[in-house]
């Protein structure tokens, strides 16, 4: 009921910048959190930034300082602004949003199709 779609990845040479969108669509009312995820080949699904509803945010320490998230509640979108961007910083990105299901009692996720960003050195 929640649809993700992500665009704004890419090449970039290192130093540079992307920013990254994440709109959301459906049942948005059940979302209590959104955040970026990334995964570089051979390795684990990372959280890189979450932002939740009172619009506290923390990020993975690899990234601070460098990357920015926010939203725009009116459009229904979360960003992620890449800044100094590294070759280790080169990975699939996955939005991702946090519900809770009241009948289940548990904590539900949907995620968007990923979107690539190379970093070149």
């Amino acid at each position: 009921q929640v649809q993700l779609v992500e665009s704004g990845g890419g090449l970039v040479q290192a130093g540079g910048s992307l920013r990254l969108s994440c709109a959301a669509s459906g049942s948005i009312f059940s979302i209590n959190a959104m955040g970026w995820y990334r995964q570089a080949p051979g390795e684990q699904r990372e959280l890189v930034a979450v932002i939740r509803r009172d619009g506290s945010v923390n990020y993975a320490d690899s990234v601070k300082g460098r990357f920015t998230i926010s939203r725009d509640n009116a459009k229904n979108t979360v960003y992620l602004q890449m800044n100094s961007l590294k070759p280790e910083d080169t990975a699939v990105y996955y939005c991702n949003a946090r519900y809770y299901d009241f009948v289940t009692a548990q904590n539900g996720d949907y995620w968007g199709q990923g979107t690539q960003v190379t970093v070149s050195s």
